[in-house]
Formats: structure tokens, C-alpha cells, sequence
């Protein structure tokens, strides 16, 4: 049998993976079992439950009378929006008044509101909801 030069470098290139490669494996298996489990709870950071806060300005505005709506966040991302929703019937309707939560936490945002009487109110973001509060347009 006739061994080439280039047959040769393959023969030697094959053995150095193979080798590597068992070598691999090797230190795999030595890490899986050298590591020694933990004999205390690891302490596991909880993430802060999600929380608006609302206020208004004022308890009673004139129709179309802009006024703010000012609070805080707690679990939201930065840039998040915040959004207006009046309640109309059983139903929440969200109005056209939104605002992006700051790098604080804090959101505030301008409102005008049409309909006559006690409105009731909040701000959400996603699933999370501030608590109803109202403000009376006359």
C-alpha cells in the first residue's frame, strides 16, 4: 500500500479532532460531576408586581377644559405608554390621551373631557390599571 503525502495529512488532521474531541468530552464529564450542589437556598430576586398610581388636577373641570393627569409607575418599562380610559356604561373606553412612562417611573398627560357629569377614570397600561377616580365636568 502506497501512502501519499496528502493522505498522510488527512490521516493526521482526523486524529487531532478525534483527539480534541475526546478531550472535550472528557472535561464536559469532569465539570458535570465535579460541581458540588448548592446545600443553602439560592436567594431569588422577585420581580416588582405592576402599579399605576393616578391624580387629576382638579375634582371639576368645564367641558373641553384641559387639565392633567399626574402619578407614578411601579414594574412598567420606560417608554411604556400610559393610556386615559373613561368608563361609558359598563364599558372602558380608552380616549385619545396617552403619555410615555419616564426613566423615574413618573407619567403625566393632558385631558380634555366632552361628556357632562361625575366621570369615572383611569389610566392603564397593558393588564395593569390605576385605581377609578372621578372628575366632575359641568
Amino acid at each position: 500500500m502506497i501512502v501519499t503525502k496528502r493522505h498522510s495529512l488527512r490521516i493526521a488532521a482526523v486524529g487531532a479532532l478525534a483527539a480534541a474531541t475526546v478531550a472535550l468530552a472528557g472535561t464536559a464529564a469532569m465539570a458535570d460531576t465535579a460541581a458540588p450542589a448548592p446545600s443553602a437556598p439560592v436567594a431569588q430576586t422577585v420581580a416588582a408586581k405592576a402599579a399605576i398610581t393616578a391624580k387629576p388636577s382638579v375634582n371639576s373641570v368645564k367641558a373641553w377644559q384641559l387639565f392633567r393627569v399626574t402619578g407614578t409607575t411601579t414594574g412598567l418599562k420606560a417608554g411604556a405608554k400610559v393610556t386615559l380610559q373613561q368608563k361609558q356604561g359598563s364599558k372602558w373606553v380608552t380616549l385619545p390621551a396617552s403619555s410615555p412612562i419616564t426613566h423615574s417611573g413618573s407619567y403625566s398627560l393632558g385631558v380634555k373631557l366632552g361628556i357632562k357629569g361625575k366621570n369615572q377614570l383611569r389610566i392603564v397600561s397593558g393588564s395593569t390599571a390605576s385605581p377609578v377616580f372621578n372628575v366632575t365636568v359641568r
